[in-house]
């Protein structure tokens, strides 16, 4: 009877949290439970019982981007391991805010993860000035996933036809060419800030909700230039839609071997690559975050998904819990050098 009661009382402390969780102090009382029935059962005994129910991957974007592709397409084979289901949650808006927002307020039992990316889960953190949230101190990274290059990339009835031609151009004309990211903060706006400040160049900013509606507006020439992901580029280069100019990455891609770097394009120091990883929220038990790591990580090594990624221009980059925090972080502090020195914002 006392081991039942000790169990309801976790229960409605649980429970209570959803309630007043939009506060921190909700935050942490849905933790301190969380932890409390850590205590009441072993540590094999959480990853014997975990998962219990349908996993739930929040991706802080609509359909259709980077973000999007990469949770979609460990999914599948991450919920075959776990026995249960695993469900895309897409939650987009205000670059990422609304969906990590979400993910960081949910109770820290693993059955709410989210994909974080360089934006989410590393510019953000400088970009604005009051977030709802701290990426290192509200998120338990779980794993690496994936990374690639954005493609500065334009309309072919643009008339840049090489990174020296759209540096010329926006040099003749300051303040006129537009370019479309995927929103405030993304990956893709990042890339696009960090051209401006090394090409001394200035472009106008045309932010959208997540990559599938700004790679719409690009292919129909609504918005001449974009630094896409590769994962939204690539296809409308191979049909002839857009024209890619070059690569972010400080290297050639190796599934993009024909588009030279802006870096050696005539942008001396450029660099920006896109990375993904899964968290989940800070307190989740040490036993459920090893085994959602191991089973990623597996995933993340097979043949199958290496060949997925590849076709869609980025490549596996696996890195287990403690080293993902350690790259996390030292993330949050370049990124924060970068938006110092750059002057980015958030519109």
């Amino acid at each position: 009877m006392m081991n039942k009661n000790k169990k309801r009382s976790s229960g409605q402390a649980v429970g209570s949290s959803f309630i007043i969780h939009r506060s921190s102090f909700g935050r942490t009382i849905a933790r301190a439970s969380l932890l409390a029935i850590a205590f009441m059962f072993p540590a094999n005994g959480w990853a014997q019982k975990y998962p219990d129910r349908p996993v739930r991957i929040i991706v802080a974007f609509p359909p259709g981007g980077f973000v999007d592709l990469g949770a979609r397409l460990v999914a599948g084979p991450l919920g075959a391991a776990l026995g249960q289901q695993v469900v895309i949650d897409n939650r987009g808006g205000a670059g990422g805010i609304v969906g990590t927002e979400v993910a960081a307020r949910a109770a820290p039992d693993g059955h709410t993860l989210v994909v974080g990316s360089a934006g989410t889960h590393a510019v953000n953190q400088s970009l604005y000035r009051k977030l709802p949230y701290n990426v290192l101190r509200d998120f338990q990274p779980i794993a690496r996933l994936a990374d690639a290059p954005s493609i500065l990339a334009v309309h072919p009835s643009f008339p840049a036809r090489s990174v020296k031609d759209l540096v010329a151009l926006a040099r003749a004309r300051p303040g006129e060419i537009l370019y479309a990211s995927a929103g405030s903060g993304t990956s893709t706006h990042l890339a696009a800030a960090l051209f401006e400040h090394l090409a001394r160049v200035k472009f106008v900013h045309v932010p959208y909700k997540g990559g599938g509606p700004m790679i719409v507006d690009v292919v129909a020439g609504q918005v001449p230039v974009t630094f896409g992901t590769a994962a939204s580029v690539s296809p409308h280069m191979k049909s002839g839609r857009l024209r890619g100019l070059a690569v972010t990455s400080g290297q050639r891609s190796a599934v993009l071997p024909d588009l030279p770097t802006i870096a050696e394009s005539g942008v001396p120091g450029y660099e920006m690559l896109n990375w993904l990883g899964l968290f989940a929220p800070a307190g989740t038990p040490r036993a459920v975050v090893e085994k959602l790591n191991a089973e990623i990580l597996r995933v993340v090594r097979s043949p199958e998904l290496r060949e997925r990624l590849n076709a869609s221009g980025a490549e596996p980059s696996p890195l287990g819990t403690g080293e993902f925090a350690a790259f996390v972080k030292s993330e949050v502090e370049k990124w924060g050098k970068v938006v110092a020195a750059t002057g980015m914002t958030a519109e």
